[in-house]
């Protein structure tokens, strides 16, 4: 059963979560951040959520799966479809609790995240709009994980790049969400590529916007940005080639999302953006093992 449930919260996946908490809570602290125990409980409360979206998503597509994806964990009986959803459930209510009790995250802003995630596993098959809400779960973790650094009052100037950097890896998300959903017809049309390299690129943005800061430490961002630009051109050639080279395109799309925080920390922690944007191509050998999607 250990198989199974690494394979419905995929968890090769993880690491993207971990580092969206760090980012959005090195954001929000600004250079002097420092690891505390709140931020571990956030770590540990995110994990479970995302988890526990991944697992019951599959529990909310066990008859499609049946029907066409009999391989999977649940239809291949490797599982039980109520034990999915129960630990789908608990997961996703403790990892909020963690978040918000131990964490310190806004409770409006977590409880948020949760009906984004239980809206996007029930309406992603029947609803091709369910990828803004994809892309808003990603928004919405880093505004819980950097709410809890400005709790008890939240300071603008603080909010304000969180939700900023939040919504710039929203979109990117929004990008990925729409060429998975063309793994099962194995191409994604030609106006289609337009826009989702568009939303694809959109993180460098703030890179060379930050330019004018130069030699401040702003500018160190620079070097992390063909740590993005490399994976992210290679998964962009792959969804052009279409068929299964879609699944290979998302998959760097995903194991990319750090090297997408990395650039957003650069001015405050450049040790650890560093560390972020090598973490692409150990992603996808750990993709190897389990599957991303």
């Amino acid at each position: 059963m250990l198989r199974a449930l690494l394979e419905l919260s995929r968890v090769s996946n993880l690491p993207t979560v971990w580092t969206n908490v760090l980012a959005a809570w090195i954001i929000a602290s600004g250079p002097d951040w420092r690891w505390t125990p709140a931020l571990g409980w956030l770590l540990l409360g995110a994990s479970l959520i995302y988890s526990a979206g991944m697992i019951l998503n599959d529990a909310c597509d066990a008859a499609w799966d049946r029907d066409h994806r009999p391989e999977r964990p649940i239809p291949g009986g490797r599982i039980g479809l109520i034990t999915v959803w129960a630990i789908g459930l608990i997961w996703l209510l403790g990892g909020a609790a963690i978040m918000i009790l131990l964490g310190g995250a806004s409770w409006l802003i977590t409880l948020l995240l949760l009906a984004a995630i239980v809206a996007y596993d029930v309406y992603h098959k029947p609803w091709a709009g369910s990828v803004i809400v994809m892309g808003a779960c990603r928004t919405l973790l880093y505004l819980a994980a950097g709410s809890a650094v400005m709790h008890p009052s939240f300071k603008m100037d603080r909010l304000v790049p969180v939700g900023a950097y939040g919504i710039i890896l929203g979109l990117y998300i929004i990008a990925l969400t729409r060429t998975a959903r063309a793994e099962a017809t194995g191409n994604v049309e030609g106006w289609n590529r337009w826009g989702l390299t568009v939303l694809l690129f959109l993180p460098i943005v703030p890179v060379f916007l930050r330019l004018h800061e130069l030699p401040s430490p702003e500018g160190q961002s620079l070097f992390i940005l063909p740590m993005f630009v490399g994976p992210v051109s290679y998964a962009l050639a792959k969804m052009k080639q279409g068929g299964k080279a879609i699944t290979e395109a998302v998959g760097w799309m995903l194991a990319t999302i750090p090297a997408v925080d990395a650039m957003a920390i650069a001015p405050s922690s450049l040790k650890t953006a560093i560390f972020f944007s090598i973490l692409p191509p150990l992603l996808r050998l750990w993709q190897r093992w389990i599957a991303a999607t």
